[in-house]
């Protein structure tokens, strides 16, 4: 190793928490389990007692109480020189926090950042938090599929000169299902104005590691980059790290936001978890993705030869108008010509075959493949898609989602989302809330972009899709009433 370049085989939280359990620290601190002693037996016996003994303090545990150690910083920079960042932030709070971070980096209150409006219901959240004024940017919108791609870079150079006084622009790619931005012209558009382009890459932990994934944000030059490694890595459920490169963004300001949002008792074991995948992927990511990419095409062409079942691949989704490209292990499967809803085929392969999928919408069902399966995994899955077709007359006749045309599906923007989400608010029976401004997102989940947000005028097209969804299986999880019997509107006179 060069003494100049950072020595990957080390892993500085798991070192440092074998070191404490090496030196059989005493803890008169949180948390107040200690080591497992205090848990409850019947939880000891679910969780094991790996996970209480591996959740220790960040200070005054992994590290002193003045992080002399300076345990997560030197995690930190082995994780950006991996990735071919300046800087990289650990963050134990999902990218829902990092990505509303990095945007209060960019933007101020009242100040206008462009953000495609496919993006997750996180950004908005951040919009409401921080007042931020967006400036949406039309995704691509495939009227044949009725599936939304990111937008273009000529959508994001229009809307800058429509808004030369934004401060910046945010993009989502990959989508989650796999479809990816032309980030490099679109960092260009941004950077010939002189302010930064932040990607929202939750779904692209796996990109930096192989050559025939799509390329990744800090290669395509992104000024931030946020991550969740939880989704196509290897790391803990809210394992989430963001990235910077480049002078646009002072590395203080972004850290001193994500301290503003961030808690202050970090989860060491959701640490460590980043930190051993980052030493799995600079020695073994090369070859892991290689035969993650063999299975993936292989399920791709067994799920091909199942009757009633196409699966998207790059002849649907990628060329003009469309996703500049596309990650090939999310496995997209449209099951609507065995005459159902995703919504449905997915009840189905859990009910029936303890199979769960990673998505579903109104005619389709998404599959995750990493390099975590194998023929182990991908059989079963198999097995069970094939069963899942020979069911298509039980399956039939799901209820029909009311999709409309794309220029149906957009709203009209009456005021910050900030606004109409801390105004006066009042719940209106679902056949009263046409014309009315929501006050809340609501939110097909999963993807997880929002349909409606606040601020935004609601209208008959889009109360039936919605309506016309949850009957046929839609969840809206984050509805004040989820069953979308009632809406949640800015109060008459506002």
């Amino acid at each position: 190793m060069s003494p100049n370049r950072p020595d990957h085989v080390r892993a500085p939280v798991l070192e440092a928490l074998d070191r404490y359990h090496e030196t059989g620290e005493l803890a008169f601190t949180p948390p107040g389990h200690k080591q497992a002693r205090g848990a409850d037996p019947a939880v000891r016996r679910v969780l094991g007692d790996a996970v209480f003994k591996a959740d220790v303090l960040a200070t005054s545990g992994l590290d002193d109480r003045r992080s002399r150690g300076g345990v997560l910083e030197r995690a930190e920079r082995l994780m950006a020189d991996a990735v071919h960042a300046d800087h990289t932030f650990f963050s134990t709070c999902g990218s829902s926090l990092s990505v509303k971070a990095a945007m209060l980096a960019v933007a101020g209150p009242h100040e206008e950042l462009l953000i495609g409006r496919d993006a997750h219901k996180s950004v908005v959240s951040g919009l409401i938090l921080s007042g931020v004024r967006p400036v949406w940017v039309e995704p691509q919108w495939d009227a044949r599929l009725h599936l939304a791609h990111p937008p273009s870079a000529e959508a994001y150079a229009e809307a800058f000169a429509r808004h030369p006084d934004a401060r910046g622009a945010l993009v989502t790619s990959p989508t989650p299902y796999g479809t990816c931005a032309a980030l490099d012209r679109i960092a260009g558009e941004c950077h010939r104005r002189g302010v930064p382009l932040i990607v929202d890459e939750a779904w692209g932990a796996h990109l930096p590691f192989h050559p025939e994934l799509p390329a990744w944000a800090m290669d395509a030059g992104a000024d931030v980059c946020v991550t969740s490694i939880h989704k196509m890595g290897s790391g803990l459920e809210q394992g989430s790290v963001f990235h910077l490169r480049g002078d646009l963004i002072d590395p203080a300001v972004l850290a001193s936001r994500a301290d503003l949002l961030g808690t202050t008792s970090p989860s060491v074991l959701i640490y460590a978890g980043l930190d051993g995948w980052r030493r799995q992927m600079v020695l073994r990511g090369r070859e892991l993705l290689d035969d993650a990419l063999r299975l993936a095409h292989t399920v791709r062409e067994e799920v091909a030869a199942i009757d009633g079942l196409h699966v998207h691949g790059r002849a649907d989704l990628t060329g003009p108008g469309l996703a500049a490209d596309l990650d090939p292990l999310p496995v997209l499967i449209d099951v609507s010509a065995l005459g159902t809803t995703g919504y449905r085929a997915a009840d189905w392969l859990r009910e029936h075959r303890s199979i769960d999928v990673h998505m579903s919408d109104h005619r389709r069902i998404g599959a995750q493949l990493t390099y975590a399966d194998s023929r182990a995994t991908t059989a079963p899955l198999l097995d069970a898609l094939r069963d899942l077709a020979g069911q298509a007359e039980r399956l039939a006749g799901a209820p029909r989602v009311d999709v409309p045309d794309p220029e149906e599906l957009r709203l009209e923007q009456t005021c910050l989302p900030r606004d109409a989400y801390f105004d006066a608010v009042e719940d209106v029976p679902v056949g009263e809330a046409a014309g009315r401004v929501a006050a809340e997102m609501l939110t097909p989940y999963p993807p997880g972009i929002p349909v409606a947000l606040p601020g935004e005028r609601l209208t008959e097209p889009v109360l039936r899709y919605l309506t016309s969804g949850v009957a046929a299986g839609m969840n809206l999880p984050d509805a004040v009433d989820s069953r979308l019997r009632t809406v949640r509107v800015r109060a008459e006179g506002l």
